[in-house]
């Protein structure tokens, strides 16, 4: 992505004269998220190439059954390999063991083409099992404030906590914090809305870095700040946890998918492309889909997912009050890189409920609307380097913003997200309560019709260095060679795409 020769220095991440990134923090010590760790084994490392241990042909009719047996006959791991040709497809095909691949031989023109027939349905779900399974002997975490952007604290007894460990830091929903949010008076149709329930836990899923006495540093930073006035009693915990039913090292890549085209209402029966849940390191990549309504779904508990190259035209408009989403964002650890949309009446890009990231969305275009967090409050989310071209001032190509009675009271939609060097004709970020949303290096024009506080805009219209702030964080902490993994390099504080 060129934006010109003349970049600029943000003023809350910019590089120093060491030659690296330092960060603004505001008088509470937060900060802008390392995103560096979103992706497949966290984020720098190239996808594998899985061997392969069966290939198929097309068949006349469906060809559900066949490759749903090619895939269970690989239980023990390898690529099943779809040779050319057209493959019709009635049925949904599962994976649910670690180390399978299903692979196309291309996405283009003689390549694998998926054809979608029968009634509207999915066509693959990568899911394990079950959720996790949380220690019991959880403990209070005692600090009074946590910044965002912290990769540690410290907690009430750190005895059985030990470095590898996964463990759920957990947020608790209070009445307090909903009401200084402002989620208390949402009404609608005469009927109030609930936000986030009371009593529930935001979870963030992580390993253990390091204990020193009762300090905890976790291996990713956390999302949101942790402010105890608002979230005790009863306080953040922090807690093990198993997750037996998760599967790893498993994905899609290289085909083209191809749906009957439909303007289908959101609440209808669609064709969709796949979902993944239940996973920990996996990879959709290089996959051209056509016609497909909400797409591509990651569920609450993927972690460390990497979507790639992944190319979404719709040939009619969506025309429904409620559109569909071709990217639906939960999980954490999510990188979606050098993907696109193009066609009207769809959110490209939306965060679900209650997600931590970091999520980062790399490179990103869609032609007429962008990336806009759905509901009730998601953490950390990157945009960075987007062109998100034909918006308009009611369908931003950014919309950090609060939702308040849309859908059943999707309210704040995201807190401490930040869209970096993206260009759009209109961006919308407003700022939540207790936390911050920055657009920094953004070029588009600035819109706010709820008389609620702006976001940070910094450099607004100017572009800045690095030109990619994920790839400058990746690089810093792995070094260019993890660069090079995921297809870029570095070159003079920028970073430029090599394949």
């Amino acid at each position: 992505m060129k934006f010109g020769l003349c970049l600029f220095l943000a003023a809350w991440v910019y590089f120093g004269s060491d030659h690296k990134l330092h960060y603004r923090a505001d008088a509470q010590g937060n900060r802008i998220l390392d995103f560096s760790s979103a992706g497949y084994k966290a984020g720098g490392v190239r996808l594998p190439v899985v061997a392969v241990v069966k290939k198929l042909s097309p068949i006349p009719g469906d060809n559900t059954a066949q490759i749903q047996a090619a895939v269970d006959s690989v239980s023990t791991g390898g690529a099943v390999l779809l040779q050319s040709g057209e493959y019709e497809v009635a049925g949904t095909i599962h994976i649910d063991t670690s180390g399978v691949v299903l692979r196309g031989s291309g996405s283009g023109d003689d390549g694998t083409i998926i054809k979608l027939t029968g009634a509207p349905h999915r066509f693959l779900e990568i899911r394990g099992s079950g959720s996790w399974q949380v220690d019991n002997n959880s403990t209070p975490i005692t600090d009074p404030y946590i910044p965002s952007g912290s990769d540690s604290f410290h907690v009430q007894d750190s005895s059985s906590f030990h470095a590898g460990d996964l463990v759920l830091v957990q947020r608790p929903v209070t009445e307090p914090w909903i009401h200084f949010m402002g989620m208390d008076t949402l009404v609608r149709n005469d009927k109030p809305q609930t936000w986030i329930k009371a009593g529930s836990l935001i979870r963030t899923d992580r390993a253990i870095k390091a204990v020193a006495g009762s300090r905890i540093t976790l291996d990713v930073p956390l999302t949101d700040s942790f402010d105890s006035k608002f979230l005790t009693p009863p306080g953040p915990t922090l807690a093990h946890y198993t997750f037996p039913g998760r599967i790893s090292q498993v994905g899609v890549e290289s085909l083209r998918l191809v749906a009957p085209a439909a303007d289908v209402p959101i609440s209808g029966a669609q064709y969709t492309l796949l979902l993944m849940d239940a996973v920990i390191d996996g990879w959709a990549k290089d996959i051209d889909v056509r016609e497909t309504q909400n797409g591509i779904v990651i569920g609450a508990h993927a972690k460390r997912i990497t979507l790639d190259a992944i190319s979404i035209v719709h040939s009619i408009p969506h025309s429904g009050a409620a559109a569909p989403a071709d990217f639906s964002l939960s999980g954490t650890q999510i990188f979606l890189n050098r993907c696109s949309v193009s066609g009207e009446g769809t959110w490209p890009v939306v965060t679900q409920a209650m997600v931590t990231g970091p999520i980062v969305v790399l490179n990103f275009k869609a032609d007429h609307a962008g990336v806009s967090p759905h509901q009730r409050w998601a953490t950390g989310l990157l945009v960075d380097g987007a062109k998100l071209e034909n918006t308009t001032a009611r369908k931003q190509g950014i919309a950090f913003s609060n939702r308040n009675t849309a859908g059943s009271g999707h309210g704040w939609d995201i807190g401490w997200a930040v869209a970096w060097n993206v260009s759009s004709p209109y961006l919308l970020v407003q700022q939540p309560p207790g936390a911050m949303n920055w657009c920094i290096g953004c070029i588009g024009e600035a819109v706010n019709s709820s008389n609620l506080p702006s976001g940070i805009f910094d450099s607004p219209g100017m572009p800045v260095t690095p030109s990619s702030l994920y790839l400058e964080q990746l690089r810093e902490r792995l070094g260019d060679a993890a660069l090079v993994n995921i297809g870029y390099e570095a070159e003079d504080g920028k970073n430029k795409r090599v394949r």
